[in-house]
């Protein structure tokens, strides 16, 4: 008999040797709000299909987790693989990436648009099954038997990834007489996944999900043009190149032709960026303030960097003018819901002197820049001015620049607005996508412990406020941009390795942070490690790893 603590019920009981999770959480009368799907064991998550067999603390969970709701997406990506290719034998379904509230799938090799009749009836499908509550088996086998198995069910790119990590045994999952692999656990079986849609989306589909916070309901679909395109552009360089997936760039690293491929890569980079400086300057009246916002560790700095370099290549005299400095003082900030200083709010800003100054300099005058000690937390003026002529441009970097809020007061004709962010456009397989979420945490865990003395501890426990922030004062006007650029590099992951998984590993088991801790270690073991010598001193990558010839 061991002991269990169960932290829903704050009760602790011993159950025999091999007790299912399942069968703890029915003997307690676990009550979540919605159906439980799985539980974190001495904080590493599990199926409920797992035994127990030494003393565990154990919190059972629903969709509403962040983690719940990987399970949940996880198994209905499976019901989709199996349901298309039931309807379309032969074709290979692709799990691109998140847009729109959903997630774009297509079929590879299909250089026409999918019919809205085989959407119809893969979606179908999808329900029959999930009505049949058919059971998610999970199968740990030789990995030399699993490679074979995906080769004879031609999962190539599966079998790729499992041949370049150096692993004895992994999982194979299936459901009736598909089979598949997922970097994650699912539910116990198709009936948890009856919230779902699917619809005909450009030329493929998007695979809706449930509502994280109310899982009765899909997400409302939100039409991205502008952010699908700039995922498609980087998917299209990412097959030419050969390294859509993580296998491929672990042959590549293995084949030591990684050096070829980071030129590539910051050359695609600096002709995106040569390319936006040549639109402002082509325009008809060149734009004189240029707007650059973007989530989180996009590398928005070093964007902004690049391209001043693009628009003085260009004829153009870029200046930089910190939004930071507009703060209001201190007493003036407002709070959020729980009394605390919202920085990140736009009311933080003096919106009103900010458009007098852009205004004053767009009309010719001088004037005199404000500057915010964060240490007193006053606005202070030292005699530094700013007037600015014909070939001069404004360069605003920060997180509400493109809120139409921020410079209400200057004409649309006289902006040109930039959305950059981090869109992974690399999976680990056909349906196994790398959330642009992520890399962006990795690169922050990175940033944080070198540059500001945090441990990734004290980054993933931030993480959260960080996406809320976004969330609510930069996701919602990315569209408002006039051009978006993609600081993701394709190399990037096998870097981020060599950093991170040392900073992930030291976060201590009892804290809750150790969760993402493990999960993405997890998927750095699907990784190759890739040195960083050959990495530019004027690449994004440099703001988070050092060596930039950047100043910050």
């Amino acid at each position: 008999m061991i002991e269990i603590i169960c932290q829903n019920t704050g009760t602790k009981k011993k159950y025999p040797l091999g007790t299912t999770l399942t069968q703890i959480a029915q003997d307690l009368g676990v009550e979540t709000k919605h159906p439980i799907l799985g539980a974190f064991v001495n904080n590493k998550l599990k199926e409920l299909a797992y035994n127990i067999y030494k003393p565990k603390t154990v919190e059972f969970i629903d969709i509403t987790h962040p983690d719940g709701m990987r399970m949940y997406v996880r198994s209905l990506s499976f019901v989709l693989q199996k349901a298309a290719s039931e309807i379309l034998p032969g074709r290979k379904l692709k799990i691109e990436h998140a847009i729109s509230k959903g997630f774009y799938c297509k079929f590879e090799g299909m250089n026409d648009s999918l019919e809205i009749d085989s959407v119809f009836a893969i979606g179908n499908r999808m329900r029959e099954i999930i009505a049949q509550n058919m059971p998610f088996q999970r199968d740990e086998i030789l990995s030399t038997e699993a490679i074979q198995l995906f080769k004879e069910h031609g999962l190539t790119e599966k079998a790729l990834l499992f041949e370049s990590r150096p692993q004895i045994y992994s999982s194979v999952y299936r459901l009736q007489n598909a089979i598949d692999y997922f970097y994650g656990f699912l539910v116990p079986s198709t009936g948890y996944l009856k919230v779902f849609d699917l619809v005909k989306y450009y030329d493929g589909m998007l695979l809706i999900v449930p509502k994280a916070e109310n899982p009765g309901e899909c997400e409302d679909i939100i039409i991205q043009d502008k952010l699908f395109d700039v995922f498609q552009e980087y998917q299209n360089w990412g097959e030419i190149l050969n390294v859509g997936y993580i296998g491929n760039i672990n042959e590549t690293v293995k084949n030591n032709k990684v050096g070829e491929l980071i030129k590539i890569a910051e050359a695609l980079h600096e002709k995106k960026l040569a390319y936006i400086a040549d639109a402002i300057k082509k325009r008809p009246e060149h734009p004189k303030l240029i707007l650059i916002s973007g989530p989180s560790s996009s590398g928005k700095t070093t964007f902004a960097h690049r391209l001043a370099i693009q628009l003085k290549v260009a004829g153009l005299n870029p200046v930089t003018l910190s939004l930071d400095n507009y703060f209001l003082d201190r007493e003036f900030t407002p709070r959020d819901e729980n009394g605390d200083y919202d920085f990140e709010a736009i009311e933080a800003l003096d919106l009103k002197l900010l458009n007098k100054d852009l205004l004053q300099l767009l009309s010719g005058q001088e004037i005199e820049l404000p500057k915010f000690s964060f240490l007193t937390g006053k606005r202070f003026y030292d005699g530094d001015k700013l007037k600015i002529d014909d070939k001069t441009i404004i360069l605003a970097e920060g997180i509400h620049a493109l809120n139409p809020r921020l410079t209400a007061e200057i004409g649309d004709e006289t902006k040109y607005k930039i959305y950059v962010s981090a869109l992974t456009t690399v999976s680990l397989d056909n349906h196994n996508r790398i959330p642009t979420t992520d890399t962006r945490l990795v690169r922050r865990i990175i940033r944080d412990y070198k540059y500001r003395g945090y441990t990734a501890l004290d980054t993933i426990n931030r993480w959260s406020s960080v996406r809320k922030g976004e969330e609510k004062n930069i996701f919602p006007y990315q569209e408002n941009a006039d051009v978006m650029f993609n600081t993701a590099v394709h190399y990037e992951t096998g870097v981020l390795k060599r950093y991170a998984e040392p900073l992930l590993l030291e976060v201590p088991p009892t804290e809750k942070a150790y969760r993402e801790a493990t999960r993405l270690v997890k998927f750095f073991s699907y990784v190759v490690p890739i040195a960083d010598e050959e990495i530019p001193p004027t690449s994004i990558l440099r703001e988070f790893l050092g060596g930039s010839s950047f100043k910050y």
